[in-house]
């Protein structure tokens, strides 16, 4: 097992770690191996039941009980659907599917100081699993993200730095910074994705050993797509299931330039115009592996869609009304997930799973603001 530069394909051993090539390009994991359903640990009631797919020693892992989130049935838009509440993890996000690998496998290899860009959720991880590590970390965050996350972080002893500008102004000085501290980022260091691949893996036991028809998340750099194309994909190589599911990603069309690479039918970058949107985990302008999330995309037979402000405050609403309280990003999926099932594209019948990855919360005040909420008195 080995790392490969994305520019040159050179490959490099995975017992040194690192954040990219020596091209400067981003790395990718080889193959991993996969498992079996007999080879699941069932008294592990985390994701790390999923440890033999991993290309880690797991032996001391840096958990805090992530994963094996709830699978709830539910409706929408007069279509069945299953909730993942990937919320329901340690510090509030999926993030934790990533970060829980990522820095076992960087502990295990020595690092001790890290370094991470973040518009709030990966830097609250990143923080809460350093700190459980015994490990330090430097985290860079925009001056406007909300201060619930920014607290989070501050709170597990991380060295928070607030940044001026975009979310992307917030990842070019992380760059700047990455000559003097490991840079560990969940957009460049690869075994973050070899932590949420156990999404699909989860899904695939959950219900009952099977794929589902369509997978529907919010994006904005695509570990999700990325790890359930790479957790789905092993399961096929191993027999364990049929078909890859569909794959949607969703994205603010304030800030879409997965959209817009998707619609000019490319796998590189577009330019396209970029706002600000409420949806501020999934604001990411120029997102890093562009043509490893298109193309399993379009492999899978599913799309990237794009969805207005509007629409997002409608889902983030609807979805408080069942019961799902979660961050607008989390809510924009839900939004694409309406535009699919008014176009045909999810049809009633099929297994849609929409994953919901973020608590609101961490966003309560903006989220009151958007929702018009206020206290009635007596």
């Amino acid at each position: 097992m080995h790392y490969i530069d994305s520019i040159t394909g050179a490959t490099y051993p995975l017992d040194q770690p690192r954040w990219r090539g020596d091209s400067g390009g981003y790395l990718n994991l080889g193959d991993a191996p996969g498992l079996t359903r007999g080879q699941i640990e069932p008294s592990l009631n985390s994701l790390w039941r999923y440890r033999k797919a991993l290309l880690l020693d797991a032996t001391d892992a840096v958990t805090l009980g992530e994963g094996w989130t709830p699978l709830v049935p539910g409706e929408w838009d007069g279509a069945p659907v299953l909730f993942k509440l990937e919320f329901m993890m340690p510090t509030g996000s999926f993030k934790d599917r990533g970060m829980t690998v990522m820095v076992s496998y960087l502990k295990s290899h020595g690092v001790t100081e890290v370094l991470e860009d973040s518009s709030g959720n990966a830097g609250a991880s990143l923080s809460a699993y350093c700190a459980a590590a015994g490990m330090r970390c430097r985290i860079l965050v925009p001056e406007t993200a909300s201060y619930p996350k920014i607290a989070q972080i501050a709170a597990c002893g991380a060295d928070v730095v607030t940044i001026r500008g975009s979310r992307q102004d917030v990842a070019d000085a992380a760059l700047a910074m990455s000559s003097q501290i490991f840079y560990a980022s969940h957009n460049w260091q690869p075994f973050f994705v070899e932590g949420t691949k156990t999404l699909a893996y989860e899904l695939w036991e959950q219900l009952g050993f099977r794929a589902p028809d369509s997978v529907v998340v919010p994006v904005g750099y695509g570990a999700n797509v990325l790890g359930c194309d790479r957790g789905f994909s092993e399961l096929l190589r191993r027999g364990e299931i049929g078909r890859m599911p569909r794959l949607y990603g969703v994205q603010a069309a304030n800030c879409a330039p997965y959209h817009a690479a998707f619609r000019a039918g490319v796998e590189h970058f577009v330019p396209a115009p970029v706002a600000p949107t409420i949806a501020e985990g999934i604001a990411s302008s120029n997102p890093t592996r562009m043509r490893e999330v298109l193309a399993p995309v379009r492999a899978s037979g599913g799309e990237i869609v794009a969805v207005t402000e509007d629409e997002i405050v409608r889902a983030l609403s609807a979805l408080a009304r069942k019961g799902l309280y979660v961050e607008p990003t989390s809510a924009a999926a839900a939004a694409g997930l309406s535009q699919l099932i008014a176009r045909g594209a999810v049809k009633q019948g099929e297994t849609t799973v929409l994953v919901l990855t973020g608590t609101g919360l961490k966003a309560s005040e903006r989220i009151g603001e958007l929702l018009g909420l206020g206290a009635r008195s007596g």
